[in-house]
Order: C-alpha cells, then structure tokens, then sequence
C-alpha cells in the first residue's frame, strides 16, 4: 500500500518511477470472500488516498465506515467511547481489505509514467557513481538515482544498504478471524483490555466483522489447530457478550513485533512504512504512520529536481519530519499495550477511573479523537 501510494505520487509530480512487486493483487471480485488484512484508515490516509486519485475507486469496490469507538477493561459501564459527530464529522475512518487500496492506486499508474515488473524480486543491488544498479530476478535492469523501501518488515533494501533496526518481540501473537454475524454493517469499532490481551472488533461491509484476539503464543497456536466450530465456541466464551450469532468464516495468526530502523535514508536509499517502522497494532495505526511517510516525502520530494534526487539534505528533511512523530507513537502505544497487562496493585483503579474521566472531558476527548483521525 505505502510503496504503490509513493509510486503514485511521485509520477504526479514528474518524475519517471519503476516498481518492483513480486506479489500482485488479483483482481477484485464482489462476490469473493472478505480478506483477512484488513486495515483502519484514517481521515487524514482518506485525504492522501484521495489526492492521489485513488479513492473514488476504493470508495466503489468494498469499505465500511466506522463512526464510533469504543474501549474498556473489566467493566462495560466503565469506558471511553468517541463518536465521529463530537467533532463535528461525518466518520472516524474507513475499515478497508489492503488489497483492495493496492488494486485503487495499481488503476492510477496507467495515467502516469509508472512502470510495473511484476512476478520478479530484485536479486542484486549495487550503488555506482551516485546511481542505484538493480538487477532483477527476471534478468531485467533499472537504474536510479533514488531507490524507495517499502518492501515490508524484514526489508531487502534496508538490509543490503546496512541501515540497523532497534526493536522487540512482544510476547504476545494476534490472531485475526472473520466471522459472519446476525447483525446488519456495524458502525463502531471495540476493544476490551482483559489479563490475557486484548479482544477487539472491527466493523466490515455487510453482516461481517473482522475480529482481533491477543493472546500467548502457546494459546494462539492452539487455536489455530481448531475447527471454525470449536473456535466459534471458544470466542463465545471469552469475547464480550456483543456478538450475537455469528460463524467463523476464516483466521490466521502473526507474532507481535516492534522494528525501528536507525535511521529513514543512506546515499540514494530512504525508508518508508514496515521498511522504516512496525508498531503494536493496537489502536490501528500501523499503515497510517506509513501513509504519513508518503505524504511527507511527496511534500519534500516537490522541492527537488531529478537530478537532485540522491541529494541527502531533502532526505534528511523528511527523516527530521518522521522519525520523532513515529517514535512517539511507537512508544505511546508500549506504553498503553504493557500498562493494561498489570492486573496488581492500584494500577487497575487507576485505569478505570482514567478511562471514566476520558469519557467525560470534553477537550481531552476531542484532542484524542482528532489525533486518532490522523487530524491532530
């Protein structure tokens, strides 16, 4: 998503832009079975989306607005819920499958001067007189001034330009199941902060929900083994009791990891999205820190001239502009994710009353509600 979005915009600017994906999307089909990846999108990804020309076409394939928030801990009673028309807008966000906003951006870069090689990886990369050489697995070669890494978490490009990462596993896997529900399209997204890990869903199109369950590596790995009925029984007895009928349709599972690279850019190479930064995928905002990369890079790559292109002092300005507002976010979220999982002491009483507080303060509300929107 981050590296067809920098494609995009990048070619509407003027520059002559070749991407490498070994993994096309297929096709959208209406009829064929929600994915499991799925992502929250923003306002603020909405608008970029938008800008590149890409959202009508999301818009017209499949995405269901969530216009509320919701979260608590032991007691439903007690919790912090945002509505979009608290401040005053129509939706927090948009909860959309990742290929169907891959396929939207793919249908720009006929329009543009992009150049697709697809079912290829890249097998050698060498740096010669301030120009990128990249060989491909095909036998094809490019060559560029600037070589942009958005190839996911355990980047290639990162690797081979000797960029070090600082990071942790959490302990934690995330299981991710689709289900069917009695209910028509839900309109708010939840989360419930138990001793185990959060469970939380997410609103799809039509009587669908994606849901989200935390839990110990040995606990998940059992899961997995299970049938879809014996899972429905098992979500059944640890879910909040808001599901009502629903059927297991599909689930899979990731460890839960935190990755920052040292630094965003070296010579003719700059990091964006997982290439640069994987978060705890709490509050949703994994690819929306990505789509923040792209929209700063394509504010600073405007200033520059192709031939400036490996310049580093435009690079250096968009690692300036990212690299803290990531960090911060990376470590609200540790912040949050291993505040909850402390069950002794005053802790607990303390989150509580925080969470009731939160839910009752008009401006604190209306901040958090606005930087959730990617707007703050």
């Amino acid at each position: 998503m981050v590296g067809a979005a920098v494609a995009v915009g990048a070619a509407k600017l003027g520059f002559k832009v070749a991407i490498i994906e070994a993994n096309p999307a297929k096709d959208f089909d209406p009829n064929s079975p929600m994915d499991l990846r799925v992502s929250a999108i923003s306002v603020a990804s909405e608008q970029l989306l938008t800008q590149l020309g890409a959202w009508p076409s999301i818009n017209s394939m499949r995405t269901c607005p969530y216009l509320g928030l919701e979260t608590w801990e032991r007691n439903e009673n007690v919790k912090t819920a945002f509505r979009a028309e608290e401040v005053g807008a129509s939706h927090l966000g948009h909860i959309i499958e990742n290929r169907v906003i891959v396929l939207a951006l793919w249908q720009q870069f006929a329009d543009h001067s992009i150049t697709p090689f697809t079912h290829t990886s890249i097998n050698q990369i060498n740096r010669n007189k301030g120009v990128v050489e990249i060989t491909l697995a095909s036998g094809e070669q490019l060559t560029a001034p600037l070589l942009v890494a958005a190839d996911g978490a355990n980047s290639y490009v990162r690797h081979w330009a000797g960029i070090g990462i600082s990071g942790w596993d959490y302990g934690h896997h995330c299981m991710l199941i689709n289900i069917n529900t009695e209910q028509g399209q839900q309109d708010t997204t939840w989360q419930q902060f138990t001793p185990t890990g959060p469970k939380a869903l997410l609103p799809l199109p039509g009587n669908k929900a994606s849901l989200v369950w935390y839990d110990s590596p040995a606990t998940i790995k059992q899961l997995q083994q299970l049938n879809p009925r014996q899972l429905q029984s098992q979500i059944a007895q640890i879910f909040p009791n808001k599901l009502g009928q629903f059927e297991v349709v599909d689930y899979a599972s990731f460890p839960l990891t935190r990755r920052h690279a040292q630094r965003y850019f070296i010579d003719n190479v700059v990091l964006l999205g997982d290439a640069a930064h994987t978060i705890n995928p709490l509050a949703g905002q994994g690819v929306n820190l990505g789509f923040k990369d792209v929209a700063v890079l394509l504010q600073e790559l405007e200033k520059v001239a192709a031939e400036q292109l490996g310049d580093t002092a435009w690079l250096q300005r968009y690692q300036d502009r990212r690299y803290k507002d990531n960090l911060l976010m990376m470590s609200a979220m540790d912040v949050f994710y291993k505040g909850f999982k402390i069950q002794t002491g005053p802790l607990p009483m303390l989150r509580n009353m925080l969470l009731k507080l939160a839910n009752h303060s008009g401006p604190i509300k209306k901040q958090v509600l606005k930087y959730a929107m990617g707007l703050g």
